[in-house]
């Protein structure tokens, strides 16, 4: 499978957790190939504060002997919460859907030696951007109020 077909299991994530009135952020985790993991952001739904879509997929995937040989597929670039998991577990390859409605903190991740392929991806910025207009108290209240970290 290529890019972005892992990557639109993401998305289909992140769908998932719209249709259920949460953050439309989805993950994928990726091992020789094949999909180990999925997450999306149920902060919302779980009322769980550190729920994003990429800590959902590292709580599904379980332990680990190690996280090197991993691909993480994100719809959204990873918050700076995210972006230290990302880094505390090691994993060396980070595919982010779009980086448009939230900056995130790709240069962040680079400097540490995490190639990330950003793929601006137009229905991951139409489904991010549809919930911001609709539901800014919740993207204000997690993600977007701490974009200047």
């Amino acid at each position: 499978m290529s890019d972005v077909e892992f990557l639109r299991q993401a998305y289909e994530q992140a769908l998932k957790g719209y249709q259920q009135g949460g953050a439309p952020i989805g993950a994928v985790m990726v091992r020789d190939g094949e999909v180990i993991a999925r997450g999306r952001n149920k902060r919302i739904q779980e009322g769980d504060p550190v729920m994003h879509g990429e800590t959902d997929c590292l709580r599904e995937a379980g332990l680990l002997d190690h996280y090197d040989h991993i691909d993480l597929y994100t719809t959204l670039s990873p918050c700076m919460m995210c972006t230290g998991a990302i880094l505390h577990f090691g994993i060396k390859r980070v595919v982010v859907g779009e980086d448009v409605n939230f900056a995130g903190n790709i240069d962040f991740l680079r400097e540490h030696d995490v190639e990330v392929v950003i793929m601006d991806d137009e229905d991951c910025k139409l489904l991010m951007s549809r919930f911001i207009h609709e539901r800014p108290d919740i993207w204000n209240e997690d993600i977007a109020g701490n974009e200047t970290v």
